[in-house]
């Protein structure tokens, strides 16, 4: 996958800063603007490069990988690496689904093994959650989106990895944050367990990656989501 050029990231900021074109009868473009908007470009940038590298850290502890070697391949000490990446994420149980969302995982942790992917991203867990009815399809039905549509969509965008998955598959930083806000959403709802409504609605609430993608092609966004809640 070729890196973003950076003409064209120029070019983006220039496309996408609100402010720095629009003053009647200036010579210049707003620089300060356009500074601003590339500054939080980039730190969009770095937060996704972040999360990549925190993916694999995550990856090599899981499987026994010593942080003095983790350090080694970051190109910084074991104390540094520590540092960075040493506070745990916190581990969900089966006790902490209701039976549908159980259900849901063992279609998620199904996909990804026969994919061969050896992670967990949220193209898997919408695909588990849209396998069949339970509480995150009928809110997909409330907002518009038929469970099939949106299933055969990002079932047509799991990709096959290179190796065979191991059997213990770590989540990506998109997947923990958006069981972290499905867990939330409970606890404000009231409900004791974690169900497949609330992890949908926290896959939207991330508001980026594969599953968002899916879901904003089938007309679903947050504000959709919630209005359905609301409803039911």
């Amino acid at each position: 996958m070729p890196l973003p050029d950076l003409d064209d990231l120029i070019a983006e900021v220039d496309r996408t800063c609100a402010t720095a074109h629009t003053a009647t009868g200036q010579e210049q473009p707003d620089w300060l603007a356009l500074l601003t908007t590339a500054a939080h470009l980039s730190g969009r940038l770095q937060a996704l490069a972040d999360d990549l590298v925190e993916d694999y850290v995550e990856h090599c502890r899981m499987h026994g990988v010593s942080w003095a070697d983790i350090g080694s391949a970051l190109g910084v000490t074991r104390q540094a690496a520590q540092q960075r990446f040493h506070a745990p994420h916190k581990r969900y149980s089966q006790e902490d689904f209701t039976e549908e969302l159980r259900t849901a995982m063992t279609h998620v942790k199904r996909a990804a093994v026969q994919h061969r992917n050896n992670y967990i991203g949220t193209e898997h867990l919408l695909y588990g959650l849209t396998a069949q009815e339970n509480s995150a399809t009928r809110l997909l039905a409330a907002a518009g989106a038929p469970r099939a549509t949106v299933h055969d969509a990002v079932a047509s965008l799991l990709s096959t990895g290179a190796s065979q998955a191991a059997e213990r598959i770590a989540w990506t930083p998109y997947s923990r944050k958006a069981i972290a806000i499905a867990e939330e959403a409970a606890e404000r709802a009231g409900a004791p367990l974690i169900g497949c409504d609330h992890l949908l609605l926290g896959l939207a609430a991330i508001g980026r990656g594969t599953a968002m993608a899916v879901l904003c092609e089938s007309g679903i966004n947050p504000s959709a989501l919630q209005e359905a809640v609301v409803s039911a």
